[in-house]
């Protein structure tokens, strides 16, 4: 009898409240994340200078045309995408679209920030990147940047196109509001009768 009763008084284990719980769990994937900038930013710049070096081949004209594909491509597309993933999260759905419309943009992204990395990087991987470029990619970071303003106003120039487009729907939908009132008759292709 006595066993029975201590076993049931003991008391149980005490369990981390679920604050502390996330707490630790966000605190080991930041440092996972540091630990894996560091490695990345080690090696990133100068394995993207390397491929865009082997892309330009040493040609100048090679150069400017890859960095200006890169920088318009890979900067008008996320925004793009960056831009469809905020009007669904404005109208208040979630959908996962959004989730994969946000990695699709920075997969894509992806060029631009290695190019950026290598230019304002401060480690030896990134100047070693900026002297693989200025070798084998010659006039590629500054197309890049040319390619990136590009992207920009372009993707501008689709928003005040789209802007003025949705305006002018809403315009003529008010003007054949006013045209038609409800009490008419609409569609019947018939005068309505003088008395």
């Amino acid at each position: 009898m006595t066993a029975d009763s201590s076993a049931s008084t003991t008391p149980a284990k005490p369990r981390l409240p679920v604050w502390a719980r996330k707490a630790i769990a966000i605190a080991a994937i930041l440092v996972v994340l540091v630990i894996a900038y560091f490695i990345l930013a080690a090696y990133l710049p100068r394995a993207w200078a390397q491929n865009v070096g082997g892309l330009a081949d040493g040609s100048f004209g090679a150069g400017i045309l890859w960095g200006l594909l890169f920088g318009t491509l890979c900067t008008l597309i996320p925004l793009l995408l960056f831009r469809a993933a905020w009007r669904l999260f404005r109208r208040r759905r979630f959908k996962p679209m959004q989730v994969v419309a946000l990695v699709v943009a920075v997969i894509i992204a992806l060029p631009n920030l290695l190019t950026l990395s290598v230019v304002l990087g401060g480690n030896s991987a990134a100047h070693a990147g900026e002297r693989i470029m200025d070798v084998d990619a010659p006039g590629f970071r500054g197309a890049s940047l040319a390619g990136a303003i590009l992207g920009v106003i372009v993707f501008l120039g689709v928003i005040g196109l789209t802007y003025t487009y949705r305006k002018r729907g809403e315009d003529l939908a008010e003007f054949r509001a006013d045209a038609n009132p409800k009490g008419t008759a609409t569609g019947t292709g018939e005068a309505p009768s003088a008395r």
